[in-house]
């Protein structure tokens, strides 16, 4: 039993190793390499984006897996997370048909996927702290409901307005915040586990906490 317990402590330290080198060698690479990663993340939203469905009555808004990777772009390539929700909208604007609506719909949904990674990849590069799990799961909620719906359902209201569609704030919440909920929610706490887990719990980017990290046990 002796030998089975340092064989997992072992491996638990080795994986802590492993992911604090990935994140350091994410943080100090070359601009070409960080450009590389954001590229490689804003495909991984586009192909999240590809898994869709509509709710009956709702034609306008998909439920898409988007949210999950906007939220872990952040997390795991900081403000380059920003940066390739950047190239994810950038790109398909420029005619790619990766989006998961092309109605024009939900152009304010994809502004703020890009504040919501650069929010998350901010605050997760400055703050040790903010890597657990109990403090990652209020600031996803907040990127998600503040940095997400707002702007989405502000632009929704201008868009409908332009096609000659008038809609109080209860009926855009109806279609464009209420169906969606749960399944955000879901979302939020799966991307927190993961970021939980994957993300490194002392400093390799100058962190401002870094001289409080040593007496916080956050696994």
């Amino acid at each position: 039993m002796g030998q089975i317990t340092m064989n997992i402590t072992k491996n638990i330290d080795e994986f802590k190793n492993l992911r604090f080198n990935l994140y350091k060698w994410r943080y100090e690479t070359t601009v070409v390499n960080k450009i590389v990663l954001a590229f490689s993340f804003a495909l991984i939203t586009a192909l999240l984006a590809q898994m869709k469905f509509y709710l009956p009555g709702n034609i306008l808004v998909p439920i898409t897996g988007q949210t999950f990777a906007v939220l872990l772009a952040g997390v795991l390539l900081g403000k380059w997370g920003g940066v390739s929700q950047c190239i994810y909208v950038g790109m398909g604007a420029m005619g790619i048909p990766w989006f998961a609506n092309v109605t024009g719909s939900t152009i304010g949904y994809l502004f703020g996927f890009i504040l919501a990674a650069f929010f998350l990849g901010f605050v997760t590069d400055k703050y040790i702290r903010s890597r657990s799990f109990f403090t990652i799961l209020p600031l996803m909620f907040f990127a998600t409901f503040a940095l997400i719906y707002l702007p989405g359902i502000v632009y929704l209201y201008f868009y409908l307005g332009s096609i000659g569609i008038s809609m109080g704030i209860i009926e855009l919440l109806t279609i464009g915040v209420v169906p969606f909920i749960l399944g955000d929610i879901v979302k939020t706490f799966a991307a927190a586990s993961v970021a939980k887990i994957i993300s490194p719990k002392r400093a390799y980017a100058n962190e401002a906490d870094a001289h409080k990290a040593k007496s916080w046990n956050i696994p």
